[in-house]
């Protein structure tokens, strides 16, 4: 067995919705049929009993070894706590070979998952041992590095439960919610609101003091020591107990409280300034540790936070007791689980040496041994709810601190005895604010009920009602993807929404190119999606960017479907037939909205299957009305675009709106075909946006199918009184168009350029020619700069062969480069004359084709 070509794929995709890793899989003959491999499940089943029942996939009760790679992939998930579900294992037409994709929830997971699961085969295969718990080991202690915690973690599910979208922008807690203009950003428990000047106040807790102090919050008072003597002099200057601690800490590291003596003052100072050279000093105030929690104005949950501690039983000592209690589940090592394991260090040994005891002492039935004197969860302290306890007036307080501060997410530390009645009425005080707290002790505390600050975190950042999402428009099929998706955002920019655009040209933002290239990739979409100044997006949707990652999104408002043609790129990663090409860019049909709408091609068959797989509406196009699919939808009150009597008619029920193809630039009178085809997905999908239709109209005005609104679709120039046409058309159907557009303009002789992409079929090159044979009088063909594989001349070649039974065709120039092979065509034209020169480099050729057509000005007087 051998393992190749492994994707993940990070959204959803050809095979389902959910986020998975993909894999090529070759089998030999003999594991074809595992059940032909003597005693290899009953060893399976020995190294992984909880692997799942082996089941058929096909039409035969073969169980190819690829099945069982999919299989333990999944279940060593699963066994390591991923909540995984979702699994696949697919035959492709190559004898032996399988397409294997298996579901993950974070993607270092999956790609070790199946590390291991094909480790795990070959052990079976070739009888070796294999270690089922250590491997489960390391796929749960790579989830558990990489995995969101809880605190970061309970947002993006209160998020995903409004269906807010989001996106991980680093393997830390740094997370995007919505798109575009829409979007915020959180980092752990902060949100993008808040300002690093609240965030550094929060961590000087000698200013914070002070500001506090000036709200009329009750502080502890204190102040900021240079050394250990004088940290002694100012302990006796506010009198003790004191407390000590890092003047800018967190998480209670280096905290210690209830100092009374020299002694404990300079082990205090000690385990202080390991952390920070600042060190603060101030009045301990007794009481019981509180941390409220406030988002925006409203206090949203409280706990009281218990120092880490043991309950002696008179048999065990108590470093045996803390072993017991680090057994229970909820605690980690970390911050990835409601708990932490408490540390016995030598924080633990001073807390045991003021109590009497040592490591190995054995405490009293029911005597309680605290392990700290700080409270914080990190260290190993507990947690009990008592948010509904909380006193109007503590809420109050806690609110004004946050506020005094400036943190929209604010963690406020309160000493007293309870929540139960104001700070003032109990000598207690607010000792510190934090900013991005930590949520476990509210989502998961101890003892008590848990609380959704996850929601109350996501409802301060999206009124009810929004899900931070922008319009997409995703548009695919085999010709005139790209002048849709060009004039959809001219449309979409002519209503007043600042669009983002991908395309095979580049990625635009409010016209202006950020990058260039071929963008028609998922990465490019998510980086638009990423981009703080979008109102919507349209983004052409590639094949391949599909099969290699996936979409984008999770869902869009309008997906756009042109046509299925029979030259995109078959043969390539085992889309073999126009069935397969349709599967496969219906993925953006499956993902529409349940509000949103699927803009469908009524003259394609195969495209009109479509919209049995959309969740939304279905709005139809083509030119005739009568067609029956477009008849049968009308009837029933569904959306339909056409054209009757020189007009574009968008049509539901009885509501027409009508626009003449004259007022459309792009289509000549209507005359052009393809480009008629192309402005009705164009403004069906406007349409399903809710743009205004005056917006329309003026977009469609608008927008000619000049070189800069549309490089390399059908631009039309006018050279020494001779017709020329650049476009950037690669395959038969696209040809075909190109055909049926230029017989209707006026030429008197006909010429063609045209070169071959190398990776389509070689049927796919000759059916170019053979269409263009019969249309034109010269062919000049060219080899372009990439041959895509292919060797000198042998595009070329191919080309050639389709001209062999040409009917019109009398003369055929061979030349080496694209430059060239235009300027020999623009040479020989006399006016009157027309030429298609089907570019390849679209912004160098149509530069070149422009300085030829400027030198042959004549100059002005």
């Amino acid at each position: 067995m051998e393992v190749s070509r492994i994707r993940a794929l990070r959204g959803p995709n050809l095979w389902s919705h959910h986020t998975a890793v993909e894999a090529i899989v070759t089998c030999s003959n003999a594991e074809l049929s595992v059940g032909d491999l003597p005693g290899f499940e009953v060893r399976l089943r020995a190294r992984f009993p909880e692997i799942s029942p082996l089941q058929p996939t096909g039409h035969n009760d073969a169980i190819p070894l690829a099945h069982v790679l999919e299989l333990t992939t999944l279940g060593l998930q699963a066994q390591a706590g991923c909540p995984v579900t979702f699994s696949r294992t697919t035959q492709t037409l190559e004898p032996g070979i399988f397409q294997v994709v298996v579901e993950y929830t974070e993607e270092s997971v999956g790609r070790l998952a199946l590390e291991l699961a094909e480790a795990l085969c070959r052990a079976a295969l070739e009888d070796k041992p294999f270690d089922l718990a250590g491997a489960l080991a390391q796929l749960r202690d790579l989830d558990e590095d990489v995995r969101l915690g809880p605190s970061t973690g309970s947002i993006v599910q209160a998020a995903v439960d409004r269906n807010i979208p989001y996106r991980r922008l680093t393997e830390g807690s740094l997370v995007v919610f919505g798109w575009g203009s829409k979007q915020r950003k959180i980092q752990a428990a902060e949100m993008d609101g808040t300002s690093a000047i609240a965030e550094a106040i929060a961590q000087d807790k000698e200013l914070t003091k002070k500001l506090l102090h000036a709200a009329g919050v009750p502080v502890p008072l204190g102040r900021s020591v240079t050394d250990v003597d004088d940290a002694w002099a100012a302990a006796c200057e506010i009198g003790l107990p004191v407390a000590v601690k890092p003047k800018d800490g967190n998480q209670g590291k280096g905290v210690t409280v209830n100092v009374t003596t020299r002694e404990q003052l300079n082990a205090a100072y000690a385990a202080a300034i390991e952390f920070r050279d600042d060190i603060l000093v101030e009045r301990y105030l007794p009481g019981n540790d509180f941390r409220l929690l406030v988002i925006g104005n409203k206090l949203v949950a409280a706990a009281r936070r218990d120092p880490p501690q043991v309950v002696g039983d008179g048999v065990h000592s108590v470093r045996e007791l803390v072993e017991q209690v680090n057994k229970d589940p909820r605690r980690g090592s970390g911050h990835a689980t409601s708990l932490t394991k408490i540390r016995f260090d030598d924080i633990a040994l001073g807390s045991l040496a003021k109590q009497g005891y040592v490591a190995d002492s054995i405490a009293p039935k029911g005597q309680r041994v605290i392990l700290r004197n700080n409270a914080n969860l990190s260290t190993g302290g507990s947690a009990t709810d008592v948010t509904d306890d909380v006193h109007p007036a503590v809420a109050a307080r806690a609110v004004a601190a946050a506020q005094m501060v400036g943190l929209d997410i604010c963690g406020v530390d309160l000493v007293a005895d309870s929540v139960l009645k104001p700070i003032e009425d109990q000598n207690g005080g607010i000792v510190e604010v934090n900013a991005a707290p930590g949520l476990r002790m509210h989502l998961s505390p101890s003892y008590g009920k848990g609380r959704p600050v996850g929601e109350a975190i996501v409802s301060a950042m999206f009124e009810d009602g929004e899900d931070g999402r922008i319009p997409i428009v995703a548009v695919t099929g085999t010709n005139g993807k790209t002048t849709t998706v060009r004039l959809i955002a001219h449309l979409l920019t002519a209503s007043g929404l600042r669009t983002g655009m991908t395309n095979t040209d580049g990625v635009y933002i409010e016209g202006r190119q950020i990058d260039s290239g071929d963008c028609s990739g998922p990465r490019s979409a998510r980086n638009v999606l990423l981009h703080p100044d979008v109102d919507a997006a349209v983004f052409e949707t590639a094949r391949g960017g599909v099969l290699r990652e996936g979409l984008a999104f999770d869902r869009c408002q309008v997906a756009v479907v042109t046509n299925i043609g029979s030259g995109d790129h078959l043969g390539l990663n085992y889309i073999t037939t126009v069935e397969d090409l349709a599967v496969l860019k219906r993925v953006i049909v499956q993902n529409v909205a349940d509000s949103g709408v699927a803009v469908l091609n009524a003259a394609d068959p195969i495209v009109v299957g479509m919209a049995a797989n959309c969740r939304g509406s279905v709005t139809f196009f083509a030119a005739d009305i009568q067609l029956p699919e477009m008849a049968a939808h009308r009837a029933r009150g569904h959306r339909v675009v056409y054209v009757e009597g020189g007009n574009l008619v968008a049509a539901q029920g009885k509501a027409r709106h009508i626009v003449p193809l004259a007022d459309i630039p792009i289509t000549r009178n209507g005359s052009i075909g393809f480009q008629v085809e192309n402005v009705m997905a164009s403004v069906a999908a406007a349409w399903g946006v809710g743009i205004e239709w005056d917006a329309i109209r003026a977009g469609l005005r608008s927008f000619a199918n000049e070189s800069d609104n549309a490089p390399g679709r059908f631009n039309v120039f006018n050279y020494r009184g001779a017709t020329l046409i650049a476009d950037y058309g690669h395959n038969p159907d696209a040809i075909l168009a190109l055909v049926r557009a230029v017989e209707s303009m006026p030429g008197k002789h006909r010429s063609v350029v045209i070169s071959g992409a190398g990776d389509r079929r070689d049927q796919d090159i000759r059916q170019q020619t053979e269409i263009l044979g019969d249309a034109f009088d010269d062919v000049v063909l060219y080899q372009d700069q990439c041959q895509r594989g292919r060797a000198d001349g042998e595009v070329v070649a191919l080309l050639r062969q389709g001209l062999a039974n040409a009917r019109r065709t009398k003369l055929v120039d061979e030349i080496n480069g694209e430059f060239i092979a235009i300027d020999t065509a623009m040479d020989r034209l006399s006016e009157g004359d027309l030429c298609l020169i089907l570019i390849d480099q679209v912004e160098e050729s149509l530069a070149h084709i422009a300085k030829r057509i400027a030198e042959a000005q004549p100059a002005s007087a």
